[in-house]
């Protein structure tokens, strides 16, 4: 595989996803079973289509680029590997997802690097009927200043947190999906969102001496 190629971080997550769900899973069982079948470039189309995914979910993970690239390979030559496995139940990118949220989870719990907090991701279930808090994150940088401050808090937080909510803020994958990559319940994806949000504002109000 090309390496350039294969790790280049502004490539888009996917492409734009079919209007109704079946159409997409079909679109997603049609390239798996074109890369099982040795058709020709069909796995470099894989790698093209999720190399974006693959980067990020591992970036927010590790935060260390030389690692990062170590990584995603490993996480490429798992999918080629397993392939197999995938039941096309649910989505291919969300599938892929799990291959590299585990490669990134493994590497750091080698460096015995804590993935989340201590404290029990359950503890404000009674308050997450719905992921909303009412912190809205693109209203909250409305200045070059108060984004540079957002996104250094976000490098603050525990990888896992930082990576919930970057899929789901900025790439918008549904939490249905970060549920599906990480292995967690939903309520506690929904969880790690709320904590997250309130640590980010908490300390954007601290740094910026405003509401956020």
């Amino acid at each position: 595989m090309d390496g350039a190629r294969l790790l280049d971080p502004v490539a888009p997550v996917t492409d734009d996803p079919a209007p109704d769900r079946a159409e997409a899973l079909a679109a997603d069982r049609a390239l798996v079973d074109a890369v099982l079948g040795n058709e020709r470039g069909a796995f470099e189309r894989l790698v093209r289509q999720y190399q974006g995914l693959c980067f990020h979910v591992i970036n927010r993970m590790v935060r260390h680029p030389d690692d990062t690239r170590e990584l995603c390979q490993d996480a490429f030559l798992r999918v080629h590997k397993y392939l197999h496995q995938y039941r096309g139940e649910s989505s291919l990118q969300g599938w892929i997802g799990q291959v590299a949220y585990s490669v990134a989870k493994r590497h750091l719990e080698r460096k015995r690097i804590p993935i989340q907090e201590a404290a029990d991701p359950d503890a404000h279930q009674a308050l997450l009927e719905n992921a909303g808090d009412g912190f809205d994150l693109e209203a909250s940088t409305v200045d070059e200043e108060s984004a540079r401050c957002l996104h250094a808090e976000i490098g603050k937080l525990p990888p896992l947190q930082r990576t919930v909510l970057t899929l789901y803020h900025l790439d918008e994958v549904p939490i249905a999906e970060i549920a599906a990559m990480t292995g967690l319940a939903e309520g506690t994806i929904k969880s790690h969102l709320f904590r997250s949000r309130q640590r980010l504002r908490q300390a954007l109000e601290a740094r910026m001496g405003v509401a956020a």
